[in-house]
């Protein structure tokens, strides 16, 4: 049995080569910390608290518990010409932080909300911030916490 944690990727793939660069970022720090993980693909930021909470409500049947001790959310809004901007990164980041406390989930959050592509690149490009690798540190980190509140593994 492999006793690492397991950690859920989700990305949304709307601006898919920043997205690119995201989950490139977070695999770089999963595989670091010997972590295994499984990547899944939403169309955007707004479909990822749905893809998560589906998540919660599958379980390991072999296991006999969640399939996944942490989650990584990964995305990118860029700011528009509407008010559409503003729904989509209040509501995805209110539903995550939701889920986060309503389950005690290890979450990392890397959703992008910027005003344009250039703010975009310096969040998402490995040689820049990385934003994908601090949303993979953050779940790790997160995990240590549970660990010392005795909430993981469960």
């Amino acid at each position: 049995m492999d006793d690492r944690p397991h950690i859920m990727v989700v990305e949304a793939r709307f601006y898919s080569d920043i997205a690119d660069e995201l989950a490139a970022g977070a695999v770089e720090v999963l595989e670091a910390a010997n972590t295994s993980y499984e990547r899944f693909e939403v169309p955007g930021a707004f479909e990822i608290p749905a893809a998560i909470q589906y998540a919660i409500r599958s379980m390991d049947f072999f296991a006999g518990r969640q399939r996944f001790d942490g989650y990584v959310a990964l995305g990118c809004v860029i700011r528009g010409e509407t008010s559409h901007y503003d729904y989509v990164c209040g509501e995805s980041a209110r539903k995550l932080q939701d889920l986060a406390i309503q389950y005690s989930l290890a979450l990392g959050y890397g959703i992008l909300t910027v005003e344009n592509a250039d703010q975009a690149w310096a969040r998402a490009a490995r040689d820049q911030k990385n934003k994908g690798g601090e949303a993979a540190r953050t779940c790790m980190q997160m995990l240590d916490l549970k660990r010392r509140f005795r909430l993981y593994p469960r």
